[in-house]
């Protein structure tokens, strides 16, 4: 299994998939996780991912193109899901995440930051996963949760 997370914070996943059952799947290339930046497709100088709502409103928003640039560096496998960990999405139980580790062979994460998306990464999503009726600062906590329910669940590991 392929895991690709866009995160403007890779840093934060080094401990976790570095420990444990997982560590040791991941040592084992039972799973491989690799973890891109949009940071590093932004055009200008400051290398900004982040913009003012079109329209106006509170807060910032991750901008469409360092993302969609981000996904499409990557390689795409025959079996792949768009993932975007969201509170408005499907919640995240067993069944998904048993779904997940036998119906794909890759799973590209976006995680989330600001006050949200620019609505045009949507058209890149196939699945939006929640992990319950709660807002939390980034998807980098839910990627994690995701990423550990679904490398448990692959041969091999346990």
């Amino acid at each position: 299994m392929r895991f690709d997370i866009v995160t403007l914070f890779p840093d934060f996943f080094t401990s976790p998939l570095n420990s444990g059952l997982i560590g040791k799947a991941l040592a084992k290339q039972i799973a491989q996780v690799y973890l891109v930046n949009p940071r590093d497709f932004a055009t200008d100088k400051h290398r900004r991912v982040d913009d003012e709502p079109y329209g106006g409103g509170v807060g910032m928003l991750m901008k469409p193109e360092p993302i969609f640039a981000a996904v499409e560096s990557l390689p795409t496998l025959p079996r792949r899901e768009v993932i975007l960990m969201t509170p408005q999405g499907q919640p995240l139980n067993q069944n998904s995440l048993r779904e997940l580790a036998i119906s794909y062979d890759q799973l590209v994460v976006i995680c989330g930051h600001y006050e949200g998306l620019d609505e045009r990464v949507l058209h890149l999503v196939t699945r939006e996963v929640s992990l319950g009726d709660f807002i939390l600062t980034c998807g980098e906590i839910p990627a994690l949760a995701l990423i550990n329910g679904v490398v448990r669940l692959l041969p091999g590991t346990v």
